[in-house]
C-alpha cells in the first residue's frame, strides 16, 4: 500500500510540473518581436539629385529615384518595415513653386510608402491658407498621401485667437485630410503608436502658422499618456521637428526623451543633424540623417522581455550615383517638374533645365557662408546681381542703386563647377514668398541715410557673430573690421563704391538707396527694436519719408513683382560669352578676393583706436562714469573706515582719561 501511495504521489508530482513546465518552455521558445523602421527629414523639396564639391570635384547626391530603390530593397527584405519622416519636407528648390497646386512632395513621399510624418516650420511658408490647399490637394488627388501626426497643438488657445479667415482654412484642412494627434499602425504583429513633436525653435521659425502650440515636452508627455491609457501599443516612435544640438540645455529632442522614457524612438528634424550613431536615453533611441534626401535613415530593434526595445542596427545609407534610379518613381518626380515651367518659371521667361552660365569658379558652399566672418564669393555674386538687375529693368525710375545686400540666412545652396541652371540659380535662394503669392521673396527698394549705411556694416561687424543667419554680403558698401575691438565700434573705413569701381565717401545726412530681399528689410528694421532704439535704422523713401507698409517698397516691373533670384538668374545670363559657345561665362573677378569686407585683426593700440565712432565714446563715457563711481565709493568707503576709527579713538582716550 506505501508503495502504491509512493507511485501514485510521484505520478501526480510531475503532472503538476508538467502543467507548469509546458507553459513556461512555450514562453521561452516564443519569438520576441521585432521592428525595422527607415526615416528621413529636412527634405526641403530635393526630389532631384543635387550637386555638391566633394574633394574638390563635382558629384550628385541625394533624388528620392535613388532613395526608393533602397527602399524598395528594404521592402523585399521586410514588407513590414515602418517608414516616417520628421517634417520640413517643402520649400528649399524650385519644386516649391507648385506646393499649393500640385503637392508634389507630400504626394511623393506618399508614392514612396511613408506611413506617417510631421509638419516642419517650412510647411507654414506659405501661411496658413498656403499649407491648407496644398493638403487638399493632395487630399483630393486620390493619391496614397502619408498620415500626418502633430501632437502638441494647443487648440483651445489657437481658437481662442481673434478670427482669421486663413486659420480656419488650415483648420478645416486638417479635419478633412485626417490630421491626428497620434496614430496606431500594426506592422507585422506590432503595435506601433506614432505621435507628432513640433518644436519650441520651430514654433518661432514658423510665424506665420497662427496655430498656438503646447511645450513639446508637454505636448509629449499628454500624448503618451493617452497612448498608454487607450492603446495596447507595443513601441511608441515620436517623428518630432525639435532636434538636438550640442548643449543639452537646448538639445529639445534630448529634453523630451528624459522627460517621457516611455517613448521609444524620437526621429529628429529641424536642426539638419547628421548622427552617424543613434543619441541613446535609457531605453530612448534618436536618430538624424542629415538634409536634403541625403541618407536614408534605418534602425532595426528587437522587443525585450520587460517591454522595453534594444536597437540591433543603426546606420545612414547614402543616396549616392552609384545607386539606379528607381524608373517609375523618377516618372512621378518628372511628371511635377514638368508643372513648374507651365504653372510658374513661364512667368519670368525661364525654363527649369535652362543654362544660364558656364562656370568656372568654385564658389564656397552655403553651409560655410557664414563660418568665416570675411568676404564671400557666393554672397557677392548675389549682392552683385540686384544692382545689375534693379538698373536693368525696362520701367527702372533712373534711381541708382548704391548697395544691396544678401543674409547669410537665406543663402541656402551654391552654383556648381560647370553649367549653372534656372533650377540651380532658384535652389541657391529658393525660400519665402510674396505679396503676390508667388514663391520666392521679392526685391524691395529703401532709402538709408549716410549714417544708418554705415550703420549696416557696424551691425555685420558687432551684431552677426551673436546672429549668425544675419551675417551680410553687400554689393557697394566696403568696410574694414577688426575682432578685437571694442563692440559697437569694430567696423571703420565704410565706403561706397560704384559699378565701376570708384571709391566714395559716405556722407551722413544724404540718403542713399539700398536694394535687398523683404525678408532682410524686415531683419534689418527689427534690429531697431531689438537694441530699444539704439542701433536706429528705419527705411524710407526718396523723399525721405518713413515707411510704414513694407509692402510699399517691393519693386514691380510689368505689373508684376521681381523675385531675388530672378535678379541673380539675368545676372548669370548678363556675362560676356568668353569662349564663343553662345552660353555665358561666370566672370573670372569672383574667383579671388575683393576686398568687400576686409579683417584687420590686430591688437595693436592704434589699431584699436582709429577712426572711432559714436558707440565707441559712448562706451567709453559708460565705462569712465563706472570707473568714476567705483572710486568714489572706495574713497568714501575709505573716508567711512577712518572717520569711524577717528571716533573710536577718540573714545578710547576718552575711557582712559575716566580710569585714571
Amino acid at each position: 500500500m506505501r508503495l502504491r501511495k509512493k507511485l501514485l504521489a510521484a505520478v501526480l508530482t510531475f503532472v503538476m510540473a508538467l502543467t507548469v513546465t509546458i507553459p513556461s518552455l512555450a514562453t521561452a521558445t516564443e519569438e520576441p518581436k521585432t521592428l525595422d523602421i527607415l526615416f528621413m527629414h529636412d527634405m526641403h523639396s530635393h526630389l532631384n539629385p543635387f550637386t555638391v564639391m566633394k574633394d574638390g570635384e563635382a558629384v550628385q547626391v541625394g533624388g528620392l529615384s535613388r532613395m526608393m530603390t533602397l527602399v524598395k530593397q528594404q521592402y523585399e527584405k521586410n514588407p513590414n518595415t515602418l517608414f516616417v519622416d520628421a517634417g520640413d519636407y517643402s520649400m528649399g528648390t524650385v519644386v516649391q513653386s507648385v506646393f499649393e497646386t500640385d503637392a508634389a512632395e507630400l504626394r511623393t513621399l506618399g508614392a514612396m510608402g511613408v506611413d506617417a510624418l510631421t509638419l516642419g516650420n517650412h510647411e507654414y511658408d506659405f501661411g496658413p491658407d498656403g499649407l491648407a490647399r496644398s493638403l487638399m490637394t493632395a487630399k483630393n488627388s486620390g493619391d496614397k498621401v502619408p498620415a500626418i501626426v502633430v501632437s502638441n497643438i494647443d487648440m483651445e488657445a489657437t481658437k481662442a485667437q481673434a478670427p482669421s479667415e486663413k486659420r480656419d482654412a488650415l483648420l478645416n484642412a486638417f479635419e478633412e485630410y485626417g490630421v491626428k494627434e497620434y496614430i496606431m499602425l500594426e506592422k507585422g504583429g506590432v503595435n506601433i503608436a506614432v505621435l507628432g513633436i513640433f518644436g519650441l525653435d520651430a514654433v518661432d521659425c514658423a510665424p506665420f502658422s497662427e496655430l498656438v502650440f503646447k511645450d513639446p515636452v508637454v505636448g509629449a508627455r499628454e500624448t503618451v499618456d493617452k497612448i498608454l491609457a487607450n492603446e495596447d501599443a507595443d513601441i511608441i516612435v515620436c517623428v518630432s521637428h525639435s532636434g538636438t544640438s550640442s548643449n543639452p540645455e537646448t538639445s529639445e529632442d534630448e529634453l523630451i526623451a528624459k522627460a517621457v522614457p516611455e517613448i521609444d524612438v524620437i526621429v529628429s528634424g529641424h536642426t539638419h543633424s547628421k548622427h552617424s550613431e543613434a543619441i541613446v536615453h535609457g531605453t530612448t533611441y534618436i536618430g538624424s540623417a542629415d538634409e536634403y534626401g541625403r541618407y536614408l535613415g534605418s534602425m532595426s530593434l528587437t522587443q525585450n522581455t520587460d517591454g522595453s526595445w534594444k536597437l540591433d542596427n543603426y546606420e545612414l545609407l547614402e543616396i549616392t550615383e552609384d545607386i539606379p534610379a528607381d524608373e517609375e518613381m523618377q516618372a512621378t518626380i518628372d511628371n511635377y517638374l514638368a508643372q513648374i515651367d507651365v504653372n510658374y518659371l513661364s512667368v519670368y521667361g525661364f525654363e527649369r533645365t535652362q543654362v544660364l552660365a558656364e562656370n568656372d569658379v568654385e564658389f564656397c558652399s552655403a553651409g560655410s557662408l557664414g563660418s568665416k566672418h570675411e568676404e564671400r564669393n557666393l554672397g557677392s555674386i548675389m549682392a552683385d546681381s540686384y544692382r545689375y538687375y534693379v538698373e536693368s529693368l525696362p520701367d527702372w525710375d533712373g534711381n541708382p542703386v548704391h548697395v544691396a545686400a544678401v543674409p547669410k540666412g537665406l543663402v541656402r545652396e551654391t552654383y556648381p563647377m560647370g553649367n549653372i541652371t534656372v533650377e540651380d540659380v532658384f535652389n541657391s535662394f529658393s525660400l519665402g514668398i510674396g505679396e503676390d503669392g508667388m514663391a520666392g521673396y521679392p526685391l524691395v527698394s529703401v532709402y538709408f541715410t549716410g549714417e544708418e549705411i554705415k550703420l549696416i556694416a557696424e551691425i555685420d561687424a558687432s551684431i552677426s557673430p551673436l546672429m549668425n543667419y544675419a551675417r551680410l554680403y553687400t554689393s557697394g558698401l566696403q568696410w574694414t573690421f577688426n575682432p578685437n575691438r571694442l563692440i559697437l565700434s569694430k567696423a571703420y573705413d565704410a565706403h561706397l563704391v560704384t559699378l565701376d569701381g570708384e571709391r566714395t565717401e559716405i556722407e551722413k545726412d544724404k540718403l542713399y538707396r539700398v536694394v535687398a530681399d523683404l525678408y532682410s528689410l524686415k531683419l534689418l528694421s527689427s534690429v531697431t527694436d531689438l537694441s530699444y532704439g539704439l542701433l536706429s535704422i528705419i527705411p524710407k523713401d526718396a523723399e525721405g519719408n518713413v515707411i510704414e507698409n513694407f509692402s510699399d517698397t517691393i519693386i514691380h516691373t510689368e505689373g508684376r513683382e521681381v523675385k531675388a533670384w530672378e535678379a541673380i538668374a539675368n545676372y548669370m545670363e548678363s556675362f560676356e560669352d568668353t569662349d564663343g559657345d553662345g552660353i555665358a561665362n561666370v566672370d573670372s573677378r569672383y574667383a579671388s578676393y575683393e576686398g568687400r569686407k576686409a579683417v584687420e585683426d590686430s591688437k595693436k593700440l592704434g589699431d584699436l583706436l582709429k577712426q572711432p565712432n559714436k558707440f565707441f565714446f559712448w562706451i567709453v563715457g559708460i565705462v569712465l562714469v563706472v570707473v568714476l563711481l567705483l572710486v568714489l565709493i572706495v574713497v568714501l568707503i575709505i573716508r567711512g573706515a577712518k572717520k569711524r576709527a577717528a571716533r573710536k579713538l577718540v573714545e578710547k582716550k576718552e575711557r582712559l582719561r575716566n580710569k585714571i
